[in-house]
C-alpha cells in the first residue's frame, strides 16, 4: 500500500474536530471552511469505509468505530508532530567547530 496524502491530511482534520468539538472551530483552527472540514471528513470516511462522527445540527460525537480509529490514529500524529518539531528545532542549533584567527601581539596582551 502507497502512502496517500489525502488519508493523512484527512486524519489532521479528524484530530482538529475532535479536539475542538466541532466543525466551525475545527475550521477556524485550521483555517478553511466549515463545509471543507466536512467534505474532508466524508472524504476519509469513504476511503476508510466507515461512518466517523454521528451528526446532528447542534453536536458532533465521535462513532464506535471513529473513537477506535481515532484512539489508533492519535499518538501517531503526535509523534509525526514531535518528528517535525524536532527537526526544526535541529535547523536552529549551531553546530561546528568555532575557528578563531588572531594576532599573536594582541592574543598575549588581551588573552594573557
Amino acid at each position: 500500500m502507497s502512502f496517500d496524502p489525502g488519508l493523512a491530511s484527512g486524519m489532521g482534520v479528524l484530530s482538529a474536530v475532535v479536539d475542538s468539538g466541532s466543525f466551525a472551530k475545527a475550521a477556524d483552527r485550521l483555517d478553511i471552511t466549515p463545509s471543507g472540514v466536512s467534505r474532508a471528513i466524508s472524504r476519509l470516511e469513504k476511503r476508510l469505509g466507515i461512518r466517523l462522527f454521528d451528526r446532528t445540527t447542534r453536536s458532533v460525537q465521535l462513532t464506535d468505530e471513529g473513537r477506535l480509529f481515532y484512539q489508533e490514529v492519535a499518538p501517531l500524529l503526535a509523534g509525526l508532530e514531535d518528528a517535525a518539531n524536532s527537526a526544526a528545532d535541529s535547523a536552529l542549533t549551531v553546530r561546528g567547530r568555532l575557528r578563531v584567527n588572531i594576532d599573536p601581539y594582541f592574543s598575549r596582551l588581551v588573552l594573557g
